[in-house]
């Protein structure tokens, strides 16, 4: 059994643990609102444009092929590329090893599909974890984004993402992120970015099928505005949504971790004072005995 310094030693350790953890996760509950305050704001938007661009995608079906070329389906998908959204720091629960565990499964079960699955990452933890691994191709690395989501820097990583899709670089796009339910629960989520699905893949509610659209000047100067407008949103989307259930994530994770130091402390103060209860009746039986000795 330790001694009582090693335990009292223990135990200050612990506090201080203790003391990180709640700390952590009082920045991680004032970032939570934020984060929260952001994608419960973007969310509409986002939905409302997602449904009129499903719409439009499938304005055109039965005629000359897709208005716009983020529209048209590759033949055969030769190349297709993952972003997955991971986090920059740890602490945060299973936030990461939930979207590490998908991306690995999305390429064994796609390995036959495509010739070639790339997996471009945002996030420091997520490039960690599959810079050491094989099967696929390491694609960009994408530094500095979650610190300070903003619509500029989403937009600019559509634009990529779209460019090179245009160039015949990649055939499909996929985006996978961690989609906010609660501070308990966050969704792994697969989204398809490009091309473009249309309505009857994606199940859009409230829009009655069969409808004509007119479009004003044309259909493709419409959607050569819109289009770009949905990658950029749904990016911007995703990465709020990442962040917010990061931060989630990570209070859960500290409020667990600070409640268990708390259980540990007591078990160690219990294991203390009956040490320290022991020694104490050692030292009086020597000198009762030392008394017994003398008479």
């Amino acid at each position: 059994m330790a001694n009582l310094k090693d335990i009292r030693k223990r135990i200050a350790s612990v506090k201080s643990t203790q003391q990180i953890t709640q700390a952590m996760k009082m920045v991680a509950a004032s970032k939570l609102r934020r984060a929260q305050d952001a994608i419960t704001q973007a969310r509409p938007y986002a939905d409302r444009l997602e449904t009129l661009l499903g719409n439009l995608a499938g304005a055109n079906e039965g005629g000359d092929g897709p208005a716009h070329p983020l529209l048209q389906r590759r033949e055969r998908v030769r190349v297709a590329e993952v972003l997955v959204l991971s986090s920059d720091r740890g602490l945060c629960g299973g936030f990461n090893s939930n979207i590490q565990r998908r991306a690995m499964r999305f390429v064994a079960e796609h390995q036959r599909d495509y010739d070639e699955i790339r997996i471009s990452v945002v996030g420091r933890k997520g490039n960690d974890f599959l810079k050491r691994r094989k099967g696929f191709t390491h694609g960009k690395y994408h530094s500095d984004l979650l610190g300070d989501v903003r619509y500029p820097r989403a937009h600019h990583l559509a634009e990529d993402l779209s460019s090179r899709f245009l160039a015949g670089e990649l055939d499909a796009v996929f985006l996978l992120y961690n989609k906010f339910q609660s501070v308990i629960s966050q969704e792994v989520t697969l989204l398809q970015l490009l091309p473009i699905e249309p309505p009857e893949a994606r199940e859009v509610e409230d829009v009655p099928q069969g409808v004509d659209f007119l479009f004003e000047p044309s259909q493709d100067d419409v959607l050569t505005r819109l289009v770009p407008a949905y990658l950029t949103t749904q990016v911007w989307r995703a990465l709020l949504e990442s962040v917010a259930s990061e931060q989630g994530a990570r209070m859960s994770a500290m409020d667990s971790a600070t409640r268990n130091a708390g259980d540990m402390i007591d078990r160690l103060t219990l294991i203390a004072n009956r040490t320290r209860q022991a020694a104490i009746t050692k030292e009086l039986m020597e000198i009762v005995s030392g008394a017994e000795a003398l008479k």
